[in-house]
């Protein structure tokens, strides 16, 4: 039995770790749970599982929430992030918030000696080293949810990392895959909120549409495996049924297949190192009768190349490209810049940036806000922080 926290329950992540929870009762509990804002959902699942504390951002839903939940301590804000995080009772932390707000508690339950499975990629996209550095020193394991790690992970086994000579993630070309570049121009926010293989939320399925998704999963890659950014590659594989692949140095290549589903690699990451028995997925290759693969068009998808920059840059690069590209989607999104308008506006923040080297936690957050700030100057939302 895991006792699990899960920070971001009420999101796309966070629903299907519920339902690998109720999957299997005799080998996951549920100990905490935290949400952004929707209340009714977190109170829908404490009542089902009972957790020790729930935490919920405004203090005023965690006010609300008190009489609904007899029993079960309720807290908010970032203090309720910390709080749970390192609840005595958990094995793991699950972090699946959205954003920037996750690093902390992940730092927190590390140095708490907890294990922690990251499905948030900014957790390693800005601080991979500091992460990595911090789970080394205190003995815990960080474990990849999002299914291109999480089958890098089951690849690599316990091979060291100079036996590999390439990891190869599967992007599955989103739903631009086979539109001409000179469409792109008029692309618009319901076009690239149809993703042809995931159900996911806002922001991961806008950045699936330009592949800054798998970008970030590079950089993530680089950090997780201990691996060069040169021997990270991507190729497009529009089924999705290979979720990624490890090179090794005699030239085997080793894959993972599988139905699409997350809750493949939220249930292989909190069962971990055992396999637990379940139904939910089933893979049928002859009914799928052919897997494709093809090299990804960076001009059409400049933020790839964007990502390599980023991670070979390393220092507080990839923090400047993670919080710039999260302000320009929500300016996609809002309608204040245009498809093409999201990578354009994280290169130009990038062309701005002097990177520190080997950065300070603090260095880290600083570049985050001045990526935010200028972004917005760029596309017209606010003045620089210079």
């Amino acid at each position: 039995m895991k006792n699990v926290v899960l920070l971001g329950s009420t999101g796309s992540i966070g629903t299907s770790t519920v339902k690998v929870a109720e999957d299997l009762p005799n080998d996951i509990r549920l100990v905490g749970l935290a949400a952004g804002g929707n209340a009714e959902l977190l109170a829908k699942q404490a009542r089902q599982f009972r957790p020790e504390l729930v935490s919920i951002t405004s203090p005023e839903k965690a006010d609300e929430l008190r009489p609904q939940l007899d029993g079960i301590r309720v807290t908010s804000g970032a203090e309720g992030l910390i709080e749970l995080a390192t609840l005595p009772s958990a094995d793991i932390v699950l972090v699946a918030i959205v954003g920037t707000a996750g690093l902390q508690p992940a730092l927190a339950a590390i140095r708490a000696g907890k294990d922690i499975a990251v499905a948030s990629k900014e957790i390693l996209v800005m601080a991979g080293e500091i992460v990595m550095a911090e789970a080394r020193k205190h003995g815990v394991r960080v474990l990849p949810v999002d299914s291109e790690h999480s089958a890098i992970f089951q690849c690599l086994g316990e091979r060291p990392s100079e036996s590999v000579r390439r990891i190869i993630l599967t992007a599955s070309g989103g739903p631009f895959r086979e539109t001409p570049i000179e469409e792109f121009v008029g692309i618009t926010v319901e076009q690239a909120l149809r993703h042809p293989s995931w159900v996911m939320g806002r922001k991961v399925t806008i950045d699936s549409a330009t592949m800054f998704n798998k970008g970030l999963e590079m950089i993530e890659a680089r950090w997780l495996f201990d691996i060069p950014m040169p021997q990270v590659d991507v190729v497009v594989h529009p089924q999705s049924v290979v979720h990624s692949m490890v090179e090794f140095i005699d030239g085997s290549i080793v894959a993972q297949l599988s139905t699409p589903d997350m809750c493949l690699p939220i249930q292989y990451a909190l069962t971990w190192p055992s396999r637990a028995a379940s139904e939910r997925v089933q893979t049928d290759l002859a009914a799928l009768g052919r897997l494709d693969f093809e090299a990804p068009d960076i001009a059409k998808f400049p933020a790839l190349g964007q990502a390599r920059r980023a991670g070979e840059a390393a220092g507080t690069m990839p923090a400047v490209l993670n919080a710039a590209n999260e302000i320009a989607v929500d300016a996609f999104c809002d309608r204040h810049t245009s498809f093409l308008g999201i990578s354009d506006a994280v290169g130009q923040v990038m062309d701005r940036h002097e990177v520190i080297t080997q950065p300070s936690l603090d260095a880290i957050l600083q570049a985050d806000e001045w990526a935010r700030q200028n972004v917005q100057d760029i596309l017209g939302l606010g003045q620089p922080t210079l």
